[in-house]
């Protein structure tokens, strides 16, 4: 899920973007033919922080692996499910962590 996560180029730009308090973010989408957005982001939550610490460390790195403890421990205080380390579906993963960022916006 976190590699998925750090090939989408437009959830990269919004990160890089929403690291920069008071940043107003243009969202088009010309699939769906609809109006494209302005959202103005507040200081980026702690979840959101250690998203875009783990997407940059993914996309930079040179050492070949990344572990996302940071991202991780964000994670279990949102959803305290995940902490212990034990056997959980990705998608509830995937689910958690964008409605946590989401609830930070």
């Amino acid at each position: 899920v976190l590699q998925n996560l750090s090939q989408t180029p437009v959830l990269r730009e919004l990160l890089k973007e929403a690291k920069m308090p008071g940043t107003t973010v243009k969202i088009e989408s010309p699939e769906l033919c609809m109006e494209p957005q302005l959202i103005k982001l507040d200081q980026p939550g702690p979840l959101t922080l250690a998203m875009h610490h783990f997407v940059t460390e993914m996309q930079e790195t040179k050492k070949g692996v990344v572990t996302p403890k940071e991202l991780f421990a964000q994670v279990c205080k949102k959803a305290v499910r995940f902490k212990g380390y034990q056997q959980q579906d990705s998608h509830e993963l995937l689910r958690y962590l964008l409605d946590g960022m989401r609830a930070e916006e």
